[in-house]
């Protein structure tokens, strides 16, 4: 019988015109890249591990994050670049977040109860917004950079997902099937006025990310009839104006969990960056 292994590729998409181009490609499985603050650097995870490469292109540079070997595919880098936030699951196999200097180094442990899953970090710095499981039940949550305690943002029945700030601080979005399907909402940073951003339109959305620039929301599209966020699916990068109007199509793309799960986008807005993945035939 034929095997086949997932071959992923590291891609950025211009937002006017579309063009893709491929930065590095390899029959390994790796996720979620993030810009770096001065636009020359890529941030990855593969294998437990993060991961640098330049966007030009090149050979991954594995990033010391000391005893954290098992980290996931939520991670980012903070405003100022000089840190990153990741969400290992060394100690017990529950998630939790932690924050190392971007360069590497050892981490330091933000959120005492796991299963935590970091997706934001607030434009003074000051805050980071995750997914977490409290209670058998997935809710949107934050808490200071020095850790302390968290502060619940949602108590809707069902998943909420994927918070991610806008470029002001006023406002985070999210994902959340409190309607049925999973869909694009949006809350001020405190959680008040949630309010749901893209229509049923026959789609399940995640991972919403606020450009830098404050125009444009891009987010993951799967069809109605799967559930969840399972990688390796036909699915398509969406691109709709914060100010409202329907999305548009910016890639079709056979990917899902890993392509866009944490903030993805270049400094000046003009691009996004994203994980797509083929199933080729084993050399």
């Amino acid at each position: 019988m034929e095997q086949r292994v997932v071959q992923s590729s590291l891609e950025t998409i211009e937002i006017d015109s579309g063009k893709r181009t491929t930065v590095y490609s390899a029959k390994e499985h790796f996720e979620a890249p993030n810009w770096s603050r001065d636009g020359k650097t890529l941030y990855f995870n593969m294998e437990g591990h993060v991961y640098t490469i330049p966007v030009t292109g090149g050979k991954p540079k594995l990033l010391d994050t000391g005893f954290a070997d098992r980290c996931n595919n939520d991670h980012g880098l903070s405003p100022d670049g000089k840190e990153l936030a990741i969400s290992d699951q060394t100690k017990d196999g529950k998630s939790r977040i932690h924050i190392l200097p971007s360069g590497g180094g050892t981490p330091r442990l933000i959120t005492e109860l796991g299963p935590s899953y970091w997706h934001g970090w607030s434009p003074d710095g000051q805050t980071l917004a995750y997914c977490a499981e409290r209670g058998e039940n997935f809710d949107i949550y934050t808490i200071r950079v020095h850790g302390g305690e968290e502060t619940r943002l949602t108590t809707a029945p069902g998943l909420d997902d994927g918070p991610d700030y806008s470029p002001d601080g006023k406002y985070i979005y999210f994902n959340s099937e409190r309607t049925g399907m999973m869909k694009i909402w949006r809350m001020k940073s405190d959680g008040s006025d949630q309010t749901q951003v893209t229509t049923n339109d026959g789609c399940n959305d995640w991972f919403p990310h606020p450009s830098p620039d404050g125009r444009w929301v891009v987010f993951v599209s799967y069809s109605k009839d799967v559930k969840g966020h399972p990688p390796n699916k036909d699915v398509v990068l969406r691109v709709m104006s914060t100010s409202g109007g329907e999305p548009k199509i910016l890639a079709t793309l056979f990917g899902g969990q890993g392509t866009i799960n944490v903030p993805s986008w270049s400094p000046d807005s003009k691009y996004f960056a994203f994980v797509s993945y083929r199933l080729v035939k084993l050399s």
